[in-house]
């Protein structure tokens, strides 16, 4: 069963700093991307980086551009978002997502990830960035 689980979530001030894990399990090889999205209350679920399964490859939504990075540890089986210079509105719930194919898929440049082209979903971690 593939299973997805999130975690490093939670408050910081503006400008501070979190990371965000997402520990992989039931993948029978590496060739999975993973992505990161995020849901701000009322909102839409809006697609923020991706790695390939190699992870020679990362996009990343334009606003997080040069803030965030992402990674991974495939003989962990983890991803990582480090999210630097946070902003008010960075607030959101943050959902890691894997598509069993090396590449992120379809995407609009700037925009992140596509949200219909992964399959497995985590249940998300919240980070609030308030003062």
């Amino acid at each position: 069963q593939l299973q997805l689980v999130e975690s490093g979530g939670g408050l910081v001030q503006p400008g501070g700093s979190l990371r965000l894990s997402c520990a992989a399990s039931g993948f029978t090889s590496d060739y999975y991307a993973i992505g990161w999205f995020r849901q701000a209350p009322g909102k839409e679920r809006e697609g923020v980086s991706c790695i390939t399964g190699s992870g020679s490859r990362a996009i990343y939504l334009d606003s997080v551009e040069g803030r965030f990075t992402i990674s991974r540890d495939n003989a962990k089986k983890m991803v990582y978002l480090q999210m630097n210079s946070l902003k008010a509105e960075d607030t959101a719930v943050y959902y890691c997502a894997a598509r069993v194919y090396e590449l992120c898929g379809s995407y609009y440049v700037g925009e992140g990830p596509t949200r219909s082209e992964f399959d497995y979903w985590g249940q998300g971690t919240q980070v609030t960035v308030s003062s």
